[in-house]
């Protein structure tokens, strides 16, 4: 997911760009806000961490862009190009390094596993978006 700072900030094709230079293949992709609810049904698995309301209010706070990635490896290559979680910490040329503002809008989401996976790209693409 691009998340709204990013996409507010025009960020989008730079980010896509990135993507599409570490090989990936884009599978389904649309452009679309969220509501409050469906941010907490997205983010559910840390409804009792203190930062999930304010987590909730950022992703619905704007348009995101909702990706599936292919290539071989996705989830383990998509997680070192987007660099670590808070962006001053973050690996020169990742994604939030170049992007990102804060730990919060951090400019992207993505899966930590498999199981992960599956469940988030059911949560926003129906079977037949993914081409």
């Amino acid at each position: 997911i691009i998340k709204p700072d990013a996409v507010r900030k025009g960020h989008t094709g730079a980010i896509l760009s990135q993507i599409d230079q570490a090989g990936f293949r884009i599978v389904a992709i649309k452009r679309q806000s969220i509501s409050k609810s469906e941010a907490e049904g997205f983010y559910y698995v840390h409804r009792e961490r203190p930062f999930f309301n304010d987590l909730c209010a950022f992703m619905s706070s704007g348009p995101l862009v909702l990706m599936v990635l292919e290539k071989d490896s996705a989830i383990a290559d998509l997680r070192k190009l987007m660099g670590a979680t808070n962006p001053a910490s973050a690996e020169e040329g990742t994604i939030r390094k170049k992007f990102a503002g804060s730990i919060q809008e951090n400019a992207i989401h993505g899966s930590d596993g498999e199981d992960t996976a599956a469940v988030e790209i059911g949560y926003w693409f129906a079977g037949y978006e993914l081409i």
